[in-house]
């Protein structure tokens, strides 16, 4: 059972931050009590259960195959926890790196009983959506943690006894949380330490896939620990540091700002690939034993002297995305299925939408999904490339072709998309020519190099893009209708933003995978969700980017950040305080009200709904602030 002395301490604890808004000051951990100092400043009141939409089965499935990498790396930590969690009459949870739910295995009673207070797979357990959990906190905080019982903010979550760990992958962004959950009245003492060890196996399990271009350093300061899943892991590609694991980086007192910036010479010198193990020596003096794979196959994306492509080229590279990708709507995503379906039988697809609305995103995950995966994506922009390079560059040309030329000539384009994906980014803006040429190639199947007479015949998928009236182009004659009719037997419509059906649960994942752990006050989160986001969502991505750059990890983003035609729409909070020296419920109380009437000048009613209570609610504490402080 559970330590008495400790579940009357956090009963005291939500009885002073609760009910008389006080600072439980040495009651609670610094974490839970941080927790609800976040989810009090969203407004939260902790009664009830949070509303919560959970994902259709499709989406669910969509979701899940998104990470199919993450969930196949996990399978074996899920077995072995699953029957733990059957002992302990528990659960162990899998999510993805926002927390939505992906998978749920251990004992049935129980996940039928969990299943009322929603969790079960397709459900939303960020913070920002059902308060202080495991989970939640845990992708917030970036470590373990355990949330036991009436430490949860939601009262109806006190059944529950959590732990959860954070799967950070090997470029540093968070990848999902394992948790293992059970009955608050069981105790659950090594939950914790069970779920920190497997989440260490899949760390360690991530770097099977997508690093085959990568040589790979194994290393630690014991000789036993070589092999084990709490060694040291550095991938370079090249000679540049591109991905690693927490065990390495505290080895060599680095953190993650590393990735990309440092060199294999920078921490050890000269290093020869070997299996052997061998003895290095870091910066510090520190000796280290070692092995260091050479990569198993060229890397992917790098191409050779006489292959490197001109600017507006862009070539797949293997890994994960740089940033948040776009969270694609229903119809989008049975539109991107539909795609998949047409690559699949060689029907070329036109991708239309705005700019910024992710049709590149929409291109790769098409890639992703379909049988051509392992072969190369090439991305052109048409665009972005000179009229008088951009034939050179599609179609490749002999040596001595043209003054300037490389030596030993240029493949092209599409000769280097054998076998993968051709993505023709604003198909719009190729020239008129060039349009007669690239007909020719799709009826073919055949390139003709410039300045040779060879035919080489190309295998390669195509999908092109734009964000132009293609029919207008065509009256206007500067568009061939017969290669409309040829890239376009199927037309994906990728919609704007400000159309998007779920604007606020949209920002609230985005935030989230941006992995920054500062706040995002429900305030804001309103006014993102209310704007129209012309620059869709390569706007509302960099927006975001900006705003957690300019926040602290674990208090209220900074409203100040918000563009500046957002911005003067804002009722600005009083500035942040530091996280150990937390404000108690009542002010943060007092705050919101007053700055909520302000915002709806004085008018009751509209600030009670704007701030998710009754209006009784409201009165009542505004009955309060007039007797005094709380």
């Amino acid at each position: 059972m559970p330590s008495t002395v400790k579940t009357d301490s956090v009963l005291a604890a939500r009885r002073r931050f609760f009910d008389r808004g006080d600072l439980p000051d040495g009651l609670i951990a610094g974490p839970i009590l941080r927790s609800w100092q976040r989810c009090a400043q969203q407004g939260m009141t902790g009664r009830g259960l949070p509303r919560v939409e959970p994902l259709d089965s499709q989406t669910l499935r969509h979701l899940q195959d998104q990470h199919g990498i993450l969930r196949r790396t996990s399978r074996p930590e899920l077995e072995t926890l699953r029957a733990a969690a059957v002992r302990s009459d528990g659960v162990v949870i899998l999510t993805d790196g926002s927390g939505f739910i992906l998978d749920v295995a251990g004992n049935p009673g129980f996940a039928d009983q969990a299943s009322r207070v929603l969790l079960r797979p397709g459900i939303h357990w960020s913070e920002t959506v059902t308060g202080t959990n495991a989970i939640g906190t845990a992708l917030i905080e970036r470590r373990p943690i355990g949330v036991h019982g009436a430490e949860h903010f939601f009262e109806p979550h006190r059944m529950l006894a959590c732990a959860a760990a954070p799967i950070i992958d090997p470029a540093g962004r968070l990848a999902g949380v394992l948790d293992m959950s059970g009955h608050a009245s069981i105790r659950h003492s090594h939950a914790l330490d069970l779920v920190r060890f497997a989440v260490g196996q899949i760390e360690h399990r991530l770097f099977d896939h997508g690093f085959e271009h990568c040589a790979i350093l194994r290393f630690h300061s014991d000789p036993a620990i070589l092999g084990s899943a709490r060694e040291g892991i550095l991938a370079f590609d090249g000679d540049r540091l591109a991905a690693a694991n927490r065990y390495a980086l505290r080895l060599l007192n680095l953190d993650w700002t590393a990735l990309h910036r440092v060199t294999l010479a920078d921490l050890f010198g000269r290093v020869t690939p070997s299996d052997a193990p061998q003895t290095l020596r870091t910066r510090f003096g520190a000796c280290l034993t070692a092995t260091l794979a050479a990569p198993r196959r060229p890397s992917a994306g790098r191409p050779t002297e006489t292959e490197k492509p001109a600017a507006g080229i862009g070539v797949a590279r293997h890994g994960p995305a740089a940033e948040p990708a776009p969270l694609f709507s229903v119809p989008v995503r049975a539109s991107l299925d539909r795609t998949v379906r047409l690559l699949e039988a060689d029907i070329p697809v036109l991708i239309r939408g705005e700019t910024g609305t992710g049709k590149e995103v929409f291109a790769r995950q098409a890639h992703a999904a379909s049988s051509r995966r392992n072969k190369p994506f090439i991305a052109v922009n048409c665009a972005a490339l000179p009229e008088n390079l951009i034939e050179s560059e599609l179609f490749g040309y002999e040596e001595g072709a043209f003054t300037g030329a490389r030596r030993r000539g240029h493949k092209g384009l599409l000769r280097q998309a054998e076998g993968g994906i051709l993505f023709l980014d604003e198909i719009g803006d190729m020239p008129l020519a060039l349009q007669s040429r690239l007909l020719r190639v799709l009826q073919e199947r055949t390139v003709s190099p410039l300045g040779g007479e060879s035919v080489v015949p190309v295998n390669f998928a195509l999908l092109c893009a734009t964000h132009r009236p293609l029919d207008e182009r065509i009256a206007a004659g500067t568009f061939r209708e017969d290669l409309f009719f040829r890239i376009a037997p199927f037309v994906a419509e990728l919609p704007p933003v400000r159309e998007h059906p779920d604007r606020l649960t949209l920002i609230r994942t985005l935030w989230v995978s941006l992995g920054g752990g500062a706040v995002l006050p429900a305030e804001a989160e309103q006014l993102l969700a209310a704007y129209a986001w012309p620059g869709n969502f390569r706007q509302l991505v960099s927006t975001l980017r900006t705003i957690a750059a300019l926040s602290e990890p674990g208090l209220p983003a900074d409203l100040s950040a918000l563009p500046a035609d957002i911005q003067p729409a804002a009722t600005r909070p009083p500035p942040a305080t530091a996280t150990d020296d937390i404000r108690p419920l009542g002010a943060l109380t007092r705050d919101a009200i007053d700055a909520t009437l302000k915002a709806t000048d004085g008018n009751v009613t509209r600030a009670a709904n704007r701030l998710g209570i009754d209006r009784s609610t409201l009165y009542r504490h505004l009955a309060r602030q007039s007797r005094g402080p709380l």
